[in-house]
C-alpha cells in the first residue's frame, strides 16, 4: 500500500529521528528539525517514534491514500482537509482508501509532521530513512517529493489514536523567538562582552539558511583572537561564529565537523521552537543555566511520554 503524490508542495521530505552513529565517517545525521513535532504525530497514532514522516514546509502537499490509514499532524498550523472536509491538526484521525488529504492556508510555525499508521517505508540508508538533500541520501532518492512519487507505506499495526496533550508541547514562536542557550563550548574564544551582545537585541534568520543551519544578522560578535579553529564536532543547535561575527545556528542537516568556534549552544527542549523558525524571522537568545535547561527537557519529555502511553 501506499500514498500518490499529486502535489508535493515547497518542500516536503521523508524524515525519520536521523542517520545517527556515522558523523565520525563524516555521514551527517538529518532528521526532523522539529523533533518533538515529530515523535508527538507519531505517538498520536500508536507509531514507534522513529517511524518515517513526512516534513511540510511553509506550503503542503496534495496527496491520495490508496489504503485507509490513521493519520496525525502535529507541529505547524495548517488547513488541513480530506475531499473538502476539514481535518484536524494535533489529533488522529482516519484518512480513507481513495481520498485525497491537502494542505491548505499556514497560519503559524513553518513545519508540519504528517505520520501515517505503519510509516513511511522507503527503503533505509544507513539504517535510516531520513532525507538528507546535500548528499542525495535517503527518502526518495535523497530529495523532496515531486508529483508523481509514490510513496510505500509499512504495514498498518493496529494503530490506536492517543489523546491530544492538553497544552501545546512545541509553542509556536512569537514574533521574536525566544531561544534559551548554554554558553559554549569554544565561550573563551570571544571577547569578554561576546555572550551579553549575543542577548542585546534580536536576529534575523537570513534568506540563504536552510535545513543545515540558520545565517544569523544582528549583532556582530568578537572573537578574542582568530575566527579559526581545529575543526571539531558539531552539535544540533550550535552556534558557530565565523569571521564575520554573525553567527550561524546548525540544525537537522549540518556538516558532521566544522572550523568555526561556537559561542553557545541551544538547550534541547528549544530544538522544537527553532525548528519552526523560517527565513526572515527574528530570535532572541536567553542565556539559561544547566538546571533550567534540564527541568525544561523533564517537563517536555513527560508530556510526550503521557501520549506515548496513553
Amino acid at each position: 500500500m501506499a500514498i500518490h503524490v499529486i502535489r508535493p508542495g515547497m518542500l516536503t521530505t521523508v524524515q525519520d529521528t536521523g542517520r545517527w552513529g556515522y558523523q565520525s565517517r563524516g555521514v551527517p545525521v538529518a532528521g526532523p528539525m522539529d523533533p518533538v513535532s515529530h515523535r508527538l504525530a507519531n505517538a498520536l497514532i500508536g507509531n514507534d517514534p522513529g517511524a518515517a514522516t513526512l516534513e511540510i514546509t511553509l506550503l503542503g502537499p496534495e496527496l491520495e491514500f490508496e489504503s485507509e490509514r490513521i493519520v496525525a499532524i502535529a507541529g505547524a498550523e495548517f488547513d488541513v482537509t480530506v475531499d473538502e472536509r476539514s481535518a484536524p491538526v494535533g489529533a488522529a484521525f482516519v484518512v480513507a482508501a481513495g481520498t485525497r488529504l491537502r494542505f491548505g492556508a499556514r497560519a503559524r510555525g513553518s513545519r508540519a509532521y504528517l505520520a501515517i499508521s505503519g510509516g513511511v517505508a522507503v527503503p533505509e540508508v544507513l539504517g535510516s530513512r531520513a532525507t538528507h538533500v546535500i548528499s542525495a541520501m535517503g527518502g526518495i532518492d535523497g530529495r523532496p517529493l515531486r508529483a508523481g512519487d509514490r510513496l510505500p507505506l509499512g504495514a498498518a499495526t493496529g494503530a490506536r489514536a492517543a489523546a491530544p496533550p492538553a497544552d501545546r508541547i512545541v509553542p509556536l514562536p512569537d514574533k521574536p523567538a525566544r531561544l534559551r542557550v548554554l554558553a559554549g563550548p569554544q565561550r573563551e574564544r570571544f571577547a569578554a562582552d561576546a555572550l551579553d551582545a549575543l542577548q542585546s537585541a534580536p536576529y534575523t534568520i537570513a534568506p540563504n539558511s536552510d535545513r543545515m543551519g540558520f545565517r544569523l544578522t544582528g549583532p556582530k560578535l568578537t572573537h578574542a583572537g582568530s575566527a579559526d579553529i581545529i575543526s571539531d564536532a558539531t552539535p544540533l543547535g550550535v552556534l558557530q561564529v565565523p569571521a564575520s561575527g554573525q553567527p550561524i545556528l546548525l540544525m537537522a542537516d549540518r556538516q558532521t565537523s566544522g572550523g568555526y568556534p561556537k559561542i553557545a549552544t541551544l538547550i534541547a527542549a528549544d530544538l522544537a521552537v527553532a525548528g519552526q523558525l523560517a527565513p526572515g524571522d527574528e530570535i532572541v537568545f536567553e542565556l539559561c543555566t544547566p538546571r533550567d535547561a534540564m527541568a525544561a527537557l523533564i517537563a517536555q519529555e513527560q508530556v510526550l511520554l503521557r501520549v506515548e502511553r496513553a
